[in-house]
């Protein structure tokens, strides 16, 4: 659930951020909105090349998976990590 909420707020910061490139808002909030995204990204690229390991673990296929890490970042490859901890303690 609270994941949910998290992903629906990742997904408004790159909407809002798009509406300002696309010039349907404009001045302070067009300009947080676009650096939030843009700091957003940075910080899931960098999740992304550390945390690779995880990100392969999705069933679907990786380009997928690399899609949704730099969009949700934690939020994808966590429960991945999760998951694959809980399979090996059971092994």
């Amino acid at each position: 659930m609270i994941f949910n909420v998290l992903k629906a707020a990742c997904l408004g910061a790159y909407i809002m951020a798009l509406a300002g490139i696309a010039g349907l808002i404009t001045g302070e909030l067009s300009i947080r909105a676009q650096n939030l995204a843009l700091a957003m990204l940075l910080i899931h690229v960098l999740e992304l090349v550390v945390m690779f390991k995880h990100v392969r673990l999705y069933r679907g296929p990786l380009q997928v998976s690399i899609a949704l890490t730099l969009l949700f970042g934690v939020l994808h490859w966590r429960p991945l990590a999760r998951e694959a901890a809980k399979a090996s303690q059971q092994a």
